[in-house]
C-alpha cells in the first residue's frame, strides 16, 4: 500500500484549489471514489479495506495535514482536511509548481499555442494529442511524470467577443484511463 502517492495527491488537489481560490485557512474537504482510492493506494477496492487504509493515512499524515476526517459518499469517501493542513499546503508550496503556471496562463484567455508551448517550457518529454470526442479537444501531460503526472484534458472555445477561453480537467493516469478516452 502506498500512501505517499495518495498524501500527494491530496496536496496537489488543495494546491490547485488555493490557486484558484485563494488561500483562507479553512479546513477543505475533496471527494475520491474507491477506484481513485485504490489507484492511489494500491489497496483493494472496497469499502472495509479503504476505511482501515484511510485511518492508517490519517494517522501517518497528521504531523503534516493535522487529523484528516472521513465519511462515506457514494461511491467512495470524502477526506476532510483541518484548517491546519489546508496551512501547511498553502506554506511548504514554493511557488515554482506547474499547476500556479498552468492556471496563471489560463486566466490570460491563451491560445491552444501558448499552453501547448507553456508544457514545452516545462520539459521536454510532453505529448500532445488532438482528440476527436465530445468531452474535450486535446490531450496534454509530461511523457516522463515532471513536472508533475498527470493527464490534462483541455478544450479551447471562442468565446462571443472573441476570446479564447480555455478549460481543463486534471486526472491521475489511472482515473484517465478508466474513463476510456
Amino acid at each position: 500500500m502506498d500512501l505517499q502517492r495518495l498524501e500527494k495527491n491530496l496536496y496537489d488537489n488543495i494546491l490547485e484549489a488555493q490557486v484558484k481560490l485563494g488561500y483562507d485557512g479553512r479546513p477543505m474537504s475533496l471527494n475520491y471514489t474507491l477506484a481513485s482510492l485504490s489507484h492511489l493506494t494500491g489497496a483493494a477496492c472496497n469499502t472495509d479495506s479503504i476505511k482501515a487504509m484511510l485511518t492508517e493515512f490519517s494517522a501517518a499524515a497528521t504531523p503534516r495535514f493535522g487529523d484528516i476526517s472521513f465519511r462515506p459518499i457514494k461511491d467512495g469517501f470524502c477526506l476532510t482536511v483541518p484548517s491546519e493542513g489546508t496551512g501547511y499546503v498553502n506554506k511548504a508550496s514554493d511557488g515554482k509548481e506547474f499547476i500556479r503556471a498552468f492556471i496563471g496562463l489560463l486566466q490570460t484567455h491563451p491560445s491552444i499555442n501558448d499552453v501547448i508551448a507553456l508544457f514545452r517550457s516545462r520539459s521536454e518529454n510532453v505529448t500532445v494529442t488532438e482528440m476527436d470526442n465530445e468531452e474535450f479537444q486535446y490531450l496534454m501531460y509530461f511523457t516522463d511524470g515532471t513536472p508533475d503526472d498527470y493527464r490534462y484534458c483541455i478544450t479551447a472555445e471562442e468565446e462571443i467577443d472573441g476570446s479564447i477561453h480555455v478549460t481543463y480537467h486534471r486526472f491521475t493516469k489511472e482515473d484517465y484511463d478508466d474513463l476510456g478516452f
